[in-house]
Formats: C-alpha cells, sequence, structure tokens
C-alpha cells in the first residue's frame, strides 16, 4: 500500500495494552511513528504532546471511553485536522451511526488485518485533509 502521502504520526488508544502495542509495533513496521496510551485520559494528554496526524481508538474502556475522547479532540481546534479512527470488537448499527455523530473519520472492527488498518488510516487522513486543506 502506498504511504508516500500519509502523515507519520499515528496514537494507538486501548485498555487492552497487548493489542495496543501489537498494532503500534505493526505500524512502526509501514514507516509510521507511533505512541500507545491505554486509557482515554491519558490518550488525550498524549495526543497533546505526541501531536499525532491519526488516532487508532477504542470505544469500549473503563474510565473515559472512545466516545468521549473524540468529542473532547473533536472540540479542540488544535485537533481538527487529525484522523479519527474508532478501532473496536463493536460494529452494530448503533455502535456506526454513535460514531458518525461523535466525529470519528472511519470505523474499523476488531480483529482487523493491516490492509484494513492501513486502508482506513489513510481514508481518515483523505477526509480530515479535504475539511482542512489549509493543515495539510
Amino acid at each position: 500500500m502506498d504511504q508516500t502521502n500519509t502523515p507519520k504520526r499515528i496514537l494507538v488508544v486501548d485498555d487492552n495494552n497487548e493489542a495496543a502495542d501489537i498494532t503500534a509495533e505493526l505500524l512502526g513496521m509501514y514507516g509510521y511513528e507511533t505512541a500507545v496510551s491505554y486509557a482515554g485520559r491519558t490518550g488525550l494528554e498524549t495526543a497533546r504532546t505526541f501531536e499525532p496526524d491519526v488516532i487508532l481508538l477504542d470505544l469500549g474502556m473503563p474510565g473515559m471511553d472512545g466516545y468521549h475522547v473524540a468529542a473532547a479532540l473533536r472540540a479542540l481546534p488544535d485537533f481538527d485536522h487529525v484522523a479519527l479512527v474508532a478501532f473496536t470488537a463493536w460494529g452494530d448499527a448503533v455502535t456506526r451511526q454513535r460514531v458518525r455523530d461523535t466525529g470519528f473519520d472511519e470505523h474499523i472492527i476488531k480483529p482487523a488485518n493491516v490492509d484494513m488498518i492501513l486502508k482506513a488510516i489513510n481514508k481518515g487522513i483523505t477526509a480530515r485533509a479535504a475539511l482542512h486543506p489549509q493543515a495539510v
């Protein structure tokens, strides 16, 4: 898959430490710079310091879930250009609608293969670039 026009910084936020680490490691093999956070609130803090281009965000986390993280990020102008990808085991119609309503750019169902992940990342980047061309 062509990675020449994609940003290089991806934050993975998932309370399943092993899944987050493996996803980040996999993306690193494709040339992305990655960071990992294992909870919603720390994911917000990491987003501020790491300044990602894309955030892969689990929905079902204790405390601050992925919906709340996404809503908090979408409320901050500094994150308008950041692509949000819901990366979750939930794929029912209600979840899909809520994901769209919360401001995610893409939705991937776990388990997902690397091509699915890379495709969602690229589609999210394209969507954000179309909305905010000055930020690219």
